[in-house]
């Protein structure tokens, strides 16, 4: 099944998936504000715009991958935005991670004009939108889903429908507060573990077998020299950008103040992260921790 797809934000996730729905057979019209990712885009085929307007108008299904909660407001609750091009009957899906009120005041808007609205953010990183082995975690309707689920597989293998509109970013929040909250818990056993004389590469060795084994661990273990993918092997270029996790960490306690909870943990590995994208913002998340160790008191991990 092909579809006339627009796609608003070609950046470091949205490209590879757009690239994907071409290669997948779609008619794809893309928009970036950034000139170079566009350049890019036409090197992979397909027609860019220069408007958010254009990329909507006569599009069948409209997905947008953007940084905040803010730019996703900016660009589709505009007045005489993409949403008032679209034909009732429309699919818009966010893949952008954002905050759970902008999603459903989106879905809201494009009710109003008789447009499917789907919350849809990923999991999988860089890698994942350029292998197209995605999770797309969604909120809204089950049938709007079910009209989207080709466009979910050209980019990904997994389609989790959680619910109604939010439920996909509620999702993603409780996802990212796990990775982050793992992430710092890595960084401090391998510190205590080297400053206690364990060498990293022994503490990888038990807890990459046991039950303080992660995906945390097993992508982006903080010490070089241990998993080969991993940011620290390259003075942590960025995977996942330390400022990207800790804004992901302040939707997770945005949402928990929401609820009407605390968040012991994950909000104590927010602050670490934050600190980290404070000083660095562009430096992978692992090296938070440089953070924890700020005197770099590692052994070898040999």
């Amino acid at each position: 099944m092909s579809s006339k797809v627009g796609f608003i934000g070609l950046g470091t996730m949205g490209l590879p998936m757009a690239i994907n729905l071409v290669e997948a057979g779609h008619n794809v019209r893309g928009f970036d504000v950034v000139t170079a990712q566009a350049e890019k885009a036409r090197e992979h085929g397909f027609e860019t715009v220069s408007s958010a307007v254009e990329a909507a108008d006569g599009a069948d299904l409209l997905i947008t991958m953007l940084p905040k909660g803010d730019h996703v407001r900016q660009v589709l609750l505009a007045e005489g935005g993409p949403l008032d091009v679209l034909a009732p009957g429309s699919i818009v899906v966010d893949c952008s991670t954002i905050d759970v009120a902008t999603s459903r005041d989106v879905a809201a808007a494009g009710t109003r004009r008789g447009i499917h609205v789907l919350d849809a953010p990923v999991s999988g990183g860089v890698g994942g939108a350029t292998a197209g082995t995605l999770t797309f975690m969604v909120g809204g309707s089950a049938e709007a889903v079910r009209s989207a689920q080709h466009a979910f597989d050209a980019m990904g293998n997994k389609t989790v429908h959680c619910g109604e509109a939010g439920a996909g970013q509620v999702a993603k929040t409780c996802n990212q507060l796990v990775f982050g909250s793992n992430l710092v818990a890595v960084s401090e056993a391998f510190v205590l573990g080297e400053r206690s004389g364990l060498s990293a590469q022994k503490l990888y060795d038990v807890l990459s077998t046991s039950s303080g084994n992660s995906w945390a661990l097993a992508q982006f273990c903080p010490r070089p020299g241990l998993v080969e993918a991993a940011a620290a092997n390259n003075d942590y270029a960025p995977r996942f950008a330390a400022d990207l996790l800790a804004k992901d960490l302040g939707l997770a306690v945005a949402a928990a103040d929401g609820a009407d909870m605390e968040l012991r943990v994950a909000a104590a590995a927010r602050q670490l992260v934050d600190e980290l994208a404070t000083a660095s913002p562009r430096l992978d998340c692992s090296a938070v921790i440089r953070v924890i160790d700020p005197d770099d008191t590692a052994v070898p991990s040999t």
